[in-house]
């Protein structure tokens, strides 16, 4: 294992930005990662760990430990007859173990095809899409503790996950490396299409029997359709939460604007935050170098040269208008560093 100095952090952050570590590290292993935590000529330097970087933002340079997290491996762990256990190493691309666990016929994870970034980064946001949550299949994960080296399982109940929310993201901030993830797969699957976007599509393609492929590629064809590709245009998907508001403050937007979509949630009504932000008029407007998707308002994006600094500052100009205009806060989903 190799650490390597100021190091460009462009190539491994899907909005592009082009910030220095001060120090780099690919780790493979739970021994090459403990032996980098401690390794005394780091102990009081910033560790960052790094997945795949397509849920970050750099808003300066790292000056301290960037650690990028290669631990590969996928595989069945335990079975019955109706289930499954798959366990993937946290460097593994989302994406690839999609289509890997759909080539196994295990069901589950279909849905969340073509969602970006690497396994060790599914529980720390319990990502989601079009009604599945990482959280309706997980089983368990190892993780190290920066402090100490110590191995860790964490159960589904001790993630504390809500929505695109987990306790690594909280109380357990910064303090553990994900190194693996299981999930329990379903043999049998039974398949959700509540969401009238995939029925559109399934029918389109001509799909006259659901399979867990069918269902993959019509998620990857709505995502393709409406979501810029991080290869061409710097960006780390829905930059906001959709908002959770009261009953009380629904009904007053809806009494202004009837046509909100909104869907129910524990303790309120979820709003789309796309469409909160296209009614303030940033929806394909381009200022400087960033801008909201034109297809998707949800989405900021870096039209090429934008700094962290830039497009933080256009969120936050984008969040303060909603603000103003429905009484909505919205919360960031992507990671400041």
């Amino acid at each position: 294992m190799e650490v390597l100095s100021n190091v460009s952090l462009r190539p491994y952050n899907t909005f592009g930005i082009d910030v220095s570590a001060r120090w780099f590290a690919n780790v493979k292993s739970d021994e090459e990662l403990r032996a980098l935590l401690t390794d005394t000529s780091f102990e009081s330097s910033l560790r960052l760990i790094l997945g795949g970087g397509s849920n970050l933002l750099f808003t300066r340079p790292v000056n301290g430990l960037v650690v990028k997290m290669d631990f590969m491996g996928r595989h069945i762990v335990a079975e019955d007859e109706n289930h499954a256990v798959i366990e993937a190493g946290a460097g593994e691309n989302w994406h690839e173990l999609v289509r890997w666990s759909i080539s196994q016929k295990l069901g589950g994870l279909e849905n969340l095809s073509l969602i970006p970034g690497n396994v060790g980064a599914s529980p720390m946001q319990n990502i989601g899409a079009y009604g599945v949550e990482i959280k309706d299949c997980f089983h368990s994960l190892d993780a190290i503790e920066l402090a100490s080296g110590d191995l860790r399982t964490f159960t589904a109940a001790e993630c504390a996950f809500a929505y695109r929310e987990s306790v690594f993201k909280r109380a357990l901030r910064d303090q553990y490396a994900i190194v693996r993830v299981r999930y329990t797969l379903s043999k049998k699957p039974t398949f959700n299409i509540s969401y009238g976007a995939i029925e559109q599509e399934l029918e389109k393609m001509g799909v006259q029997e659901l399979t867990l492929d069918a269902v993959s590629q019509a998620v990857i064809n709505i995502r393709q359709s409406k979501l810029p590709d991080p290869k061409v245009l710097g960006n780390a998907g829905s930059f906001f939460k959709n908002p959770v508001v009261s009953e009380s403050d629904f009904e007053r937007i809806k009494a202004e604007h009837p046509d909100a979509p909104h869907y129910p949630a524990p303790g309120g009504v979820k709003l789309a935050a796309g469409w909160l932000i296209e009614q303030c008029g940033w929806k394909g407007k381009r200022v400087g170098n960033c801008g909201m998707h034109q297809k998707q308002a949800l989405v900021l994006v870096n039209y090429g040269g934008a700094s962290g600094e830039e497009l933080h500052a256009h969120a936050l100009r984008v969040q303060q208008s909603v603000l103003d205009k429905f009484g909505v806060k919205m919360e960031q989903e992507v990671n400041l560093v």
